[in-house]
C-alpha cells in the first residue's frame, strides 16, 4: 500500500514521505509432493475447500507490540497443524496498528489491528488437514480479549 500511496502522490505531483516498516519472515521452503493431492476435506459427507473462521476480539492487549503478533502467528500455525511459508507484517506510523499475513500451505492467517481500540481482526482460512479452530486458544493467550466474537465459513464447498 506504501508504494501505491507513493505512486499516486508523485502522480499527482506531490511530495510525500513513505515509511515503510514491513518485515518479512522466511522460513526453510516445503518439499515438493510428488504426489498430486486437492487438499479439500471430506467431513460429515460434506465435501469442502477448507474453513475460513472470521475472528474479531475486543479489549485485546499488546496489539502495537511487532514481536507479539509475529510469535502468535507462528504459534497459530503450529498449533493447528498448517506448514508456515512465510510471514509479512507492517507497522502503521499513525497509530501503531499493525496488519500482516502468515501465508500457509494450507493457505493464510491475516491480521490487522487497531490498537486504540483493543480491537484485532483474523482470517484463519486453512484446508486439508490443519485445524484452524486451534488457534483461537493462541490468540487468547497472546492477547487476552476481553470478548471473542468467531464466525466460520466453509469455502468452496461442492
Amino acid at each position: 500500500m506504501a508504494k501505491l500511496a507513493l505512486v499516486a502522490a508523485t502522480k499527482e505531483g506531490k511530495t510525500q514521505r513513505v515509511r515503510s516498516s514491513a518485515k518479512t519472515v522466511r522460513l526453510a521452503p516445503v518439499p515438493a509432493n510428488t504426489e498430486p493431492k486437492d487438499h479439500f476435506i471430506n467431513r460429515n459427507g460434506l465435501i469442502f475447500a477448507g474453513s475460513h473462521l472470521i475472528i474479531d476480539l475486543w479489549e485485546a492487549e499488546g496489539l502495537d507490540d511487532r514481536d507479539r503478533i509475529e510469535q502468535a502467528l507462528i504459534d497459530a500455525v503450529k498449533e493447528a497443524g498448517a506448514t508456515l511459508l512465510h510471514i509479512h507484517l507492517h507497522t502503521f506510523s499513525d497509530g501503531g496498528g499493525i496488519s500482516g499475513v502468515a501465508v500457509l500451505a494450507e493457505s493464510h492467517i491475516s491480521v490487522h489491528t487497531w490498537p486504540e481500540k483493543g480491537y484485532a481482526a483474523f482470517d484463519v482460512f486453512m484446508c486439508g488437514d490443519a485445524e484452524p479452530r486451534k488457534a483461537l486458544g493462541v490468540f487468547k493467550r497472546a492477547f487476552n480479549p476481553g470478548r471473542i466474537v468467531v464466525g466460520e465459513h466453509k469455502r468452496g464447498v461442492l
